[in-house]
């Protein structure tokens, strides 16, 4: 069995460790000592195609496989822990997700600008009492029939502030347990969605961090992912 890299990959790993070098080392002990979010090395990283690396050309993204991906996130890993959760939870947790299980609306409307870096994502699940138990959600959406009535609070939420696409797992049917779970589609701005304060953490400070708020928030059904009773499955995977 051989573990050498491909040429392909070799340019990915390249690739990173050139930006790691020339972008994000100059500025990254003063983005850590000030929690300042790396918006413009962000938008840097999205020009090389590394914020939608596995997903579908179609649809904004990079295409490559997952080893480019992981060669990626180490080097990006190795300099600056901020830039490489942004990026994870881009690719890992939103992106891909949208791109198994979205429908063709949901891919050309947010699956697009995310994998292409124009908008970043953030994946809400944790909760003050249930941590990050997808089985424990206090979070509920209530069918009013052609949208769904949002409330509850999720906390540790990274990108939390920075995102415009948040993927939220709220309970619709508590009667059903893990089968009444579902993943909404919420968007920055819609009435009743607050952002709380951000966390002072201990480490990988420029990555934002924050609590989330749903107060009567509105979210259309179409924004709904997947069948009724999807968000566990959608979660584990």
């Amino acid at each position: 069995m051989h573990f050498e890299l491909s040429e392909e990959h070799k340019a990915v790993q390249q690739a990173a460790r050139e930006f790691t070098q020339n972008v994000l080392k100059p500025g990254v002990i003063d983005r850590d000592e000030h929690q300042r979010f790396p918006a413009e090395e962000i938008r840097q990283l999205a020009e090389l195609g590394f914020m939608g690396m596995m997903i579908d050309p179609a649809y904004g993204g990079s295409g490559m496989d997952t080893l480019s991906y992981v060669i990626a996130m180490e080097e990006i890993s190795k300099l600056d822990a901020s830039v490489s959760v942004v990026m994870s939870v881009n690719n890992s947790l939103v992106t891909w997700g949208l791109e198994a299980f979205g429908s063709e609306a949901q891919k050309q409307k947010y699956l697009v600008p995310l994998a292409k870096g124009e908008k970043i994502g953030a994946f809400c699940l944790s909760e003050p009492e249930a941590g990050s138990d997808a089985t424990s959600q206090r979070t509920t959406a209530i069918d009013m029939g052609d949208h769904y009535l949002l409330n509850g609070t999720k906390n540790w939420i990274t990108n939390g502030g920075s995102a415009s696409t948040y993927l939220v797992m709220a309970q619709t049917d508590a009667g059903k347990g893990h089968k009444g779970i579902n993943c909404l589609i919420v968007e920055k701005g819609m009435e009743g969605f607050i952002i709380g304060a951000k966390e002072n953490k201990l480490g990988i400070r420029a990555s934002d961090t924050h609590t989330l708020m749903f107060q009567d928030v509105k979210v259309p059904k179409e924004n709904r992912i997947g069948e009724d009773g999807f968000g566990f499955k959608f979660a584990m995977k």
